[in-house]
């Protein structure tokens, strides 16, 4: 869990966290030098339950390393993400492990839905494709709190140094190895939608799409600019 000037939401994503029904967990928050009341927020809890890790980078260094930083020191099978102002319903661990264990799979997301900066539901749900293979990952991302991917089968991935859009390039880079992302379509996590975060502004995201596909990707000209005009076209406007 990357942090940074969340003190109004990490409880929120911690308390999801201390609820869920499977209990083998540890999270790690990498906290990325916040100015607020972060990390007295997190100690609070950390005092309470010490599957709670807190770390504090020594600069402030943006979010793809906040999330490096967290995913070297997991120890676990699994790797899981939520971000510090989104929430895990109460069984994700549980439904989404078990769907993993006794499917075999490697790699795996869920629905979600959308709540806003009070926790209050949006009436927006988004459902988890059945199945993705790298093509139709290039189209749509999966909902960064709701992925899960096996380390010990598939190793850890970490990702280059980029503001927005980290996770996309890791999912990028997980499905190249695990070969496809499987969907459990139940809505297990929340995202909140938030008017100062950094994905608000979804138009702002089209470089970064671009520089996804056409730096990190490597895709020729013409397929970069079909999945961008794709990804505006479905995204930004909103028509899925």
């Amino acid at each position: 869990m990357p942090a940074y000037n969340c003190e109004a939401y990490i409880g929120d994503a911690l308390r999801s966290i201390l609820a869920q029904t499977y209990l083998k967990w540890e999270v790690i928050i990498v906290d990325d030098c916040s100015q607020d009341s972060t990390s007295d927020v997190v100690r609070r809890y950390a005092e309470v339950d010490n599957r709670i890790k807190y770390y504090r980078l020594h600069e402030n260094s943006g979010a793809a390393k906040a999330r490096n930083k967290g995913i070297e020191m997991a120890v676990g099978q699994y790797i899981a993400f939520l971000d510090s102002d989104d929430v895990w319903s109460t069984y994700k661990l549980e439904k989404q492990i078990n769907f993993m264990r006794e499917n075999q799979y490697t790699f795996t997301c869920t629905s979600y839905d959308k709540i806003d900066e009070n926790g209050v539901k949006l009436n927006r749900e988004i459902i988890a494709k059945v199945s993705s293979d790298y093509d139709g990952l290039l189209k749509t991302c999966p909902g960064n709190s709701t992925v899960i991917y096996d380390a010990v089968k598939i190793g850890k991935f970490f990702i280059p140094n980029i503001r927005k859009r980290n996770d996309y390039v890791m999912w990028l880079s997980v499905i190249k190895r695990a070969n496809m992302l499987y969907g459990l379509q139940e809505t297990l996590a929340s995202h909140r939608v938030r008017s100062g975060s950094i994905s608000s502004k979804k138009i702002d995201l089209v470089s970064y799409h671009w520089k996804v596909y056409r730096e990190i990707e490597k895709l020729s000209f013409f397929k970069s600019c079909f999945l961008v005009f794709y990804w505006v076209i479905f995204t930004v406007l909103k028509l899925r």
